[in-house]
């Protein structure tokens, strides 16, 4: 199937050879179709207007949360929070559920291979409140020590929070393991699971996995920037204080005080992104008309395929060689510094990411100043790894 006929950037850019989609997706006809019908036939703010356009936005608004509960299986459309993004999502969590109960010798529990979204908000939290924040280290080719993972956790441990797959390294990571070993201490240990990157192409039943916190954001499942998701079980969201105050979240207010309404409306200051919550419902009906069968077969052939090309190309390093991997490669051509790789790559029309990819730490203890990044989406084929690799043979003919 030619999943480029779907996405208008494409009939625009029609030699454009996108492999940035770790950072970000681009949108299909029907997301940025529905995005405009709102704004020029439905446009208005919602739970407030007593009028026709208000009562119907405010209906499909909502209905997305409800979309959202089904997408991942959560007990009930009143666990999905809506935010501005994963970095959002997991800010809430930290100061909202994580702080109020850190005490000092208290300890948070992350990997060596997290976003600084999920790694600063921790240590920001440990800080504050005297805690201590500990990293469970990784392996030579990516993978996480799970047994280094099991042996830091202690009856201090008061929370983890563990990415489904490392937007550096393709590792797809162990989850239901994890979330089993936080389970099964004498006092189980909430956790949270980002699954910004997994959440466009992997199922995520979080009843089945039993995680207390999943997030995602909307720009990397194919829809629009500005919108973020929180999965919570009610039993947490009933114990969360908000951490953004104003608008629409109150139940009653007085000069001196003010009582907040229930969760998820708690968490929802101000006038949402409602433009954006109902292109990311569409973005949802995107994926689920997609065969996901199919989907990872073509994901898993890109990434053989791009694997295979990568290591025939002298002087190439793959940083990150798990054999549970995703559609993400991160590699260095030796000797030549990522930023004139991507740039001799960007001249020729191919987007990709060089840097640290927003996970400097694990850079530094791999002494990298940063690697070159490819991420597939399903949009992605043979012919973009092609092109991908006869330019990488003239970026190292030059730079020779």
């Amino acid at each position: 199937m030619d999943y480029k006929a779907d996405f208008p950037i494409f009939q625009v850019h029609p030699d454009l050879v996108y492999l940035d989609n770790a950072a970000t997706t681009h949108k299909p006809k029907t997301v940025v179709d529905a995005i405009q019908h709102f704004y020029t036939q439905e446009n208005a703010t919602i739970n407030r207007g007593l009028y026709p356009l208000g009562a119907h936005a405010s209906r499909k608004y909502q209905a997305v949360r409800k979309q959202v509960a089904e997408f991942l299986n959560a007990a009930s459309a009143q666990e999905i929070v809506f935010t501005s993004g994963t970095t959002d999502s997991i800010n809430l969590v930290a100061q909202s559920f994580v702080l109020p109960k850190l005490n000092a010798g208290d300890e948070v529990l992350v990997t060596a291979m997290e976003h600084h979204a999920n790694l600063i908000p921790w240590q920001q939290a440990c800080q504050q409140s005297g805690a201590k924040l500990k990293i469970a280290p990784i392996l030579d080719d990516g993978t996480l020590d799970l047994a280094a993972f099991e042996a830091l956790l202690s009856p201090n441990t008061r929370f983890i929070s563990v990415v489904h797959i490392s937007n550096t390294l393709g590792t797809i990571n162990p989850i239901e393991k994890v979330i089993k070993l936080a389970k099964s201490q004498k006092h189980p240990i909430p956790i949270l699971i980002d699954a910004a990157q997994s959440a466009a192409h992997y199922d995520l039943n979080v009843q089945q996995l039993d995680c207390d916190f999943l997030v995602f954001s909307g720009h990397k499942v194919y829809g629009p920037t500005g919108v973020g998701v929180l999965y919570a079980k009610t039993e947490h969201l009933e114990t969360m204080q908000p951490i953004r105050f104003g608008g629409d979240i109150i139940e009653r207010v007085t000069y001196e005080q003010a009582a907040f309404a229930k969760a998820p409306r708690r968490f929802e200051a101000g006038t949402p992104n409602v433009a954006g919550i109902i292109g990311l419902g569409v973005a949802l009906d995107y994926i689920k008309s997609l065969d996901q069968k199919v989907v990872h077969m073509h994901l898993n052939n890109l990434k053989d395929l791009a694997t295979q090309a990568l290591q025939t190309i002298d002087d190439i390093v793959l940083v990150g060689t798990a054999k549970n991997k995703s559609a993400i490669l991160s590699f260095n051509l030796r000797d030549v510094h990522p930023h004139d790789v991507a740039s001799f790559l960007g001249a020729e029309n191919i987007a990709i990411r060089a840097g640290h990819h927003c996970t400097q730490p694990l850079m530094d203890a791999w002494g990298f100043p940063g690697t070159v990044r490819a991420s597939f989406a399903v949009y992605n084929t043979e012919k973009d790894i092609n092109k991908l690799v006869e330019t990488l043979v003239e970026v190292q003919a030059f730079f020779k």
